[in-house]
């Protein structure tokens, strides 16, 4: 701990009638503190929270009875997004009909997609508004993220990632090989 140097220091002679007082030096042992700095150190170290990940929530569709019921929507409430290669993103709503009289298939870029959205948005009521997105082999892990933030500044309720079929990739292909990525 602390000690005290009671030694008489210096070697002087000793006069008469004077008295020498003594000269006490200390030395402060620092053993102790550096074992207490390290307990505190210890301390809060395992009392500190560490930084918790943050996540998107991510709400699960309820159970029902019946399986084929689970998942249905109203076929005028469902806008289905197709994301392609180079931001380019292509849109159904309802049914894919692709017959010689009609298509309802239509492209985009990503930059003109929140337009579609708002308005599929006010054209619907909130409670019949499923937005399902299927990204193309091709598609880029920028171009999910960012239609899964339109999905949040947007205010959507509802909407699902799911797998592309196999006839909507075949659009894809062939729109892009007609005419190249929309711009």
């Amino acid at each position: 701990m602390a000690e005290m140097d009671t030694s008489g220091g210096g070697h002087h002679k000793k006069r008469p009638g004077v008295k020498k007082s003594k000269k006490q030096s200390t030395r402060v042992d620092l053993t102790p503190m550096v074992d207490l700095g390290f307990l505190l150190i210890t301390f809060f170290i395992f009392t500190t929270t560490m930084s918790q990940p943050t996540a998107m929530k991510l709400f699960l569709p309820k159970d029902t009875d019946k399986p084929e019921e689970q998942n249905k929507a109203k076929e005028s409430g469902a806008l289905t997004l197709l994301l392609g290669s180079n931001s380019a993103v292509y849109y159904y709503e309802g049914q894919l009909a692709v017959d010689a009289g009609q298509n309802n298939f239509k492209s985009s870029t990503m930059k003109q997609i929140r337009d579609i959205i708002i308005d599929k948005k006010r054209r619907t009521p909130e409670k019949d508004l499923v937005i399902v997105i299927k990204p193309s082999n091709n598609a880029s892990y920028k171009d999910v993220v960012d239609i899964l933030d339109e999905m949040t500044i947007n205010d959507i309720k509802r909407y699902a990632l799911v797998d592309i079929l196999d006839i909507e990739s075949d659009l894809i292909k062939a729109t892009e090989g007609a005419s190249g990525a929309p711009k």
